[in-house]
């Protein structure tokens, strides 16, 4: 079974792949395509991912949380 890249900047990717890995295009391909697909796989839900830089920002705030000047909400808001 054949491949054919007719995507001009497709082709060029992989033969730019292909030459920095010093293989085939056809083995930069399936290479790039099976480390995609596992990127994917490992990919964590973006709920969860949400929940981690919440509960990051939660332990830097401390149980009390902090006080935040004017300035810094002025900032927030773009009004500096």
């Amino acid at each position: 079974m054949t491949l054919q890249i007719r995507d001009e900047r497709a082709r060029a990717l992989a033969e730019k792949l292909a030459k920095k890995r010093n293989v085939t295009m056809t083995t930069a391909v399936i290479q790039a395509l099976e480390e995609e697909l596992r990127r994917e796989r490992e990919k964590a839900p973006l709920s969860k991912r949400i929940a981690g830089i919440a509960q990051d920002l939660k332990t830097l705030a401390g149980p009390k949380g902090r006080d935040v000047s004017k300035d810094e909400i002025d900032d927030m808001w773009g009004q500096s």
